[in-house]
């Protein structure tokens, strides 16, 4: 089936198998293997992106359910060589360690706040809860996420 996608602002039209996943035809058929694979099974969140500006696990979305749609991935974010303040929150508090969840983790954190543009560190806890790191403990990311917000409003620490 023929799919139309717009990909981090830039229109995709591929053809592809009724079953592809959205996850699956990030990486393999455009190239963006900052989505990574982790579960399959919507465990992990590895593969957040977001869906018309709404974060969703890529694995568990069909590419056909995308077609028409708008999908950012992590390397939508960055406006040319500017990274997104979620980005560089992520860079100045080490919200991460090995760096495997850190794509779907920043997009879910974009999403999170973009619903609540002041959340409070239990909001950020339970906003990210779906999205699963085995390096760093959360406090690191939190604050990450927590510091993008305060540069967002201009706030200083």
């Amino acid at each position: 089936m023929q799919v139309s996608i717009n990909v981090n602002g830039e229109q995709r039209s591929h053809e592809v198998e009724d079953r592809t996943l959205l996850v699956h035809y990030l990486r393999d058929t455009c190239g963006l293997t900052g989505t990574n694979i982790g579960c399959d099974t919507t465990s992990c969140g590895a593969c957040t992106v977001l869906l018309d500006g709404e974060s969703v696990k890529s694995c568990t979305v069909l590419a056909a359910q995308a077609d028409g749609h708008e999908v950012t991935t992590i390397e939508g974010l960055a406006d040319g060589e500017t990274l997104h303040p979620m980005q560089r929150a992520f860079q100045r508090e080490h919200g991460l360690q090995c760096g495997f969840c850190t794509p779907g983790m920043v997009m879910a954190a974009v999403s999170l706040v973009a619903e609540n543009p002041n959340p409070t560190e239990a909001d950020v806890r339970s906003g990210l809860e779906g999205n699963l790191c085995r390096c760093t403990g959360y406090h690191n990311i939190v604050q990450a996420v927590l510091a993008a917000v305060r540069e967002k409003s201009g706030a200083t620490e």
